[in-house]
């Protein structure tokens, strides 16, 4: 199951653009089923948490992309566990995007192997640090080269079993790095299908994205290569979509709407299954279907038994990929988003404004037709409503009271990072986008970092901490509390890198910039089992400032 972050529907040669070439992509949907209209959520935590789940993400607790609000809920089952109990070997490998630390890591949700990194997105796509596990380790080489090279060794250790492999990419999310095979293609090609008064950042943008997704679509062909010589394709599934709308002013089929947007351009996406010891080529399912359809769908393919899970909101589309001969209901799907909520009949949206619109005649959205549809209309206003009433007025940080887990008793390594803390006086953090910052500007004793945790399991914990200074701050005592346990320590060695990742970037960035940070022994402390708040602070400082802090990294290492 492969699923690209930031792609929109138009970014494909099979769909129309003129501009890019994916020859794989193409051909992987030629061979089996193709959805014309399939849906995900705006963004890409509330999609994860729909295909992993089978539900709509506003019942999983997924409100946010980041700070906590993208995890699932741990009470959830997810597709990974539906079909490791069906004896399958699982793994995720790349953006996880739905919880960090146990319970809500990929580990901890059915996935033996799990490489990448669990934020929303990354600040470095070259070599960068990635978890493997739990521990931290070094990638090797462009991250989409990298994650698929361990997608196919993966499968290539388990020819003999069943597997199911996860491959969340994390492009073409920014920041927009791309190796210059690719970028050298694009960098000054004309982009015929945008407007022609485009703006020369918007532009590189576009060209970037552009050239990300054919790096992707050259992965994808490794893949289905390896299936081929490991004689793996007859009888192996292959599930190609995405996870948004495009990420930028692009070329999208003439549909209203991008990444963040309830409308049809920004939920749209392809959605491609090849199984060709099952499913026919080219074959074109017209129906509506949602990434809450993926884990019903694939379990009823495999024949794998769905239970343990809370009702399902997704329904199985096997039938129609099989081209079965069955009745088919009509149904609504409900996006919503920061409050928005639209609509999609097959054939009508409600837009959040109120505004139908005949998408068959009006697929850009460009004329409503309330007056003409009356009863079409009320019937998606009292969709709309009940969705409002029922899942709404408890969905989002003021109704989250879930703490950060610190030494779950079925984990070893639990990650604390900048993103998940909140600053306290002076201290600033490297960008208001939290997944991949840092904090700095730690400078006075009346300076914190605090985080709402609970303790799993009592025992004696090592403290190692992600940070850089420079030689003339060195020396300052920092305290790490947890209700009545303390730890103190002293930072005693200069590292002061430079900011990282423009280098790379065809763009300039929104996102925050990184650094190598240096890994430290903080110490050992003792934890009580329960909820407190984790605290750090100065003590004492020497000079202008404590450092720049990155993450914890926190491991039981006695009961």
């Amino acid at each position: 199951m492969i699923l690209s972050d930031d792609q929109g529907w138009g970014d494909l040669s099979l769909h129309g653009n003129t501009a890019i070439a994916t020859p794989n992509i193409d051909r992987l949907a030629l061979a089996g089923a193709r959805l014309d209209r399939f849906y995900v959520s705006p963004v890409c935590s509330p999609t994860r948490a729909e295909l992993l789940t089978g539900r709509h993400h506003v019942r999983s607790g997924v409100y946010s992309t980041s700070a906590g609000g993208e995890r699932v809920n741990a009470d959830e089952t997810m597709i990974g566990e539906v079909f490791k109990r069906a004896g399958y070997r699982t793994a995720a490998f790349g953006k996880w995007h739905s919880g960090m630390q146990y319970p809500y890591h990929p580990n901890a949700r059915g996935f033996d192997e799990f490489y990448g990194f669990c934020s929303g997105h990354w600040g470095n796509y070259f070599s960068p640090m990635l978890e493997h596990n739990g521990q931290l380790v070094t990638g090797n080489g462009f991250i989409t080269d990298d994650l698929t090279n361990h997608a196919m060794d993966f499968i290539s250790q388990h020819v003999e079993e069943p597997f199911f492999v996860y491959l969340p990419l994390n492009t073409p999310h920014s920041p927009m790095q791309v190796p210059d095979r690719w970028w050298n293609k694009f960098k000054d090609k004309e982009l015929t299908q945008l407007p022609a008064d485009i703006k020369q950042a918007k532009l590189d943008h576009a060209r970037a994205a552009l050239a990300m997704c054919e790096n992707i679509d050259w992965n994808v062909g490794r893949l289905l290569a390896k299936l081929d010589e490991l004689k793996l394709a007859e009888n192996t599934i292959v599930v190609y979509f995405c996870d948004n709308g495009p990420n930028g002013d692009r070329w999208n089929g003439g549909m209203r709407g991008r990444k963040g947007s309830t409308d049809e351009g920004g939920v749209r996406s392809p959605l491609f299954v090849r199984w060709p010891a099952r499913i026919k080529p080219d074959t074109e399912v017209t129906q509506i279907g949602a990434a809450m359809d993926l884990l019903p769908t694939l379990a009823d393919l495999a024949g794998v038994e769905v239970r343990g899970t809370k009702p399902l909101d997704g329904i199985s589309l096997a039938p129609l990929l099989l081209a079965e001969n069955v009745h088919w209901p009509e149904r609504m799907l409900v996006h919503s988003w920061k409050g928005k909520v639209s609509v999609r009949s097959q054939r009508h949206r409600l837009d959040h404004k109120g505004n139908l619109y005949d998408m068959h005649k009006d697929p850009g959205q460009t004329q409503a037709v309330n007056d003409k549809q009356p009863e079409t209309l009320a019937e998606l206003q009292q969709v709309a409503e009940r969705f409002r009433r029922e899942l709404l007025p408890r969905h989002g940080a003021a109704f989250d009271d879930r703490p950060f887990v610190i030494g779950h008793p079925d984990a070893t390594w639990t990650q604390i990072p900048a993103r998940d803390g909140v600053p306290h006086g002076d201290i600033q953090r490297s960008n208001k986008f939290p997944n991949d910052s840092f904090f700095l500007h730690w400078t006075s004793l009346d300076d914190s970092i605090t985080w709402n945790c609970e303790v799993g399991k009592s025992g004696t914990y090592q403290v190692e901490l992600f940070y850089t200074c420079p030689a003339a701050d060195i020396g300052s005592t920092i305290e790490l509390s947890f209700n009545d346990s303390r730890l103190t320590g002293k930072v005693t060695e200069a590292h002061d890198p430079p900011l990282e990742g423009m280098e790379h970037d065809r763009v300039k960035r929104v996102e925050s910039y990184v650094k190598d940070f240096k890994r430290m022994n903080l110490g050992t402390i003792k934890l009580d089992a329960g909820q407190g708040t984790l605290k750090l602070r100065a003590l004492e400082i020497p000079s202008s400032q404590v450092m720049d802090f990155r993450l914890m990294l926190i491991r039981r290492v006695a009961d």
